[in-house]
């Protein structure tokens, strides 16, 4: 009985779903996003660099996309964003800036996160590597 119940269960939630999936793409509601790559490696540099990567990000949908808020996954990198709201096919740079200094001899990775009022992609992850050398 109990294996039947989690059976159902499971069938009814994979039913909706696919329904809401397919409500999205039929009506077209849901923004979309687009972005010139995710990743940026900024190779080999000297510690205390300061780096800047700028990512662009666009809005391929027929809706208003709007930047909710941002944030970093370490103190040694900031971003921030161009433009908070996007009209559609509209597009915003997101700068990460990061400081390499106390990272000498070490690889770093650090990411940044932009959380948008997308229901398809509510956080868009960002990503910038370097190998740091001593000065």
């Amino acid at each position: 009985m109990r294996k039947l119940i989690l059976i159902l269960c499971w069938g009814v939630c994979c039913s909706q779903l696919c329904g809401l999936a397919l409500a999205g793409e039929v009506k077209g509601s849901r923004p979309s996003m687009a972005a010139d790559s995710y990743q940026w490696d900024f190779g080999k540099v000297k510690e205390g660099e300061v780096l800047k990567h700028d990512f662009l990000l666009k809005n391929e949908s027929s809706d208003i996309l709007e930047i909710a808020n941002i944030h970093t996954s370490c103190g040694c990198i900031a971003a921030q964003a161009e433009k908070k709201s996007l009209l559609p096919q509209g597009s915003t740079t997101i700068t990460a800036t990061l400081d390499t200094q106390g990272y000498a001899g070490k690889p770093i990775k650090q990411s940044v996160y932009v959380h948008t009022d997308s229901a398809d992609l509510s956080i868009l992850k960002y990503t910038v590597t370097a190998e740091v050398v001593k000065k």
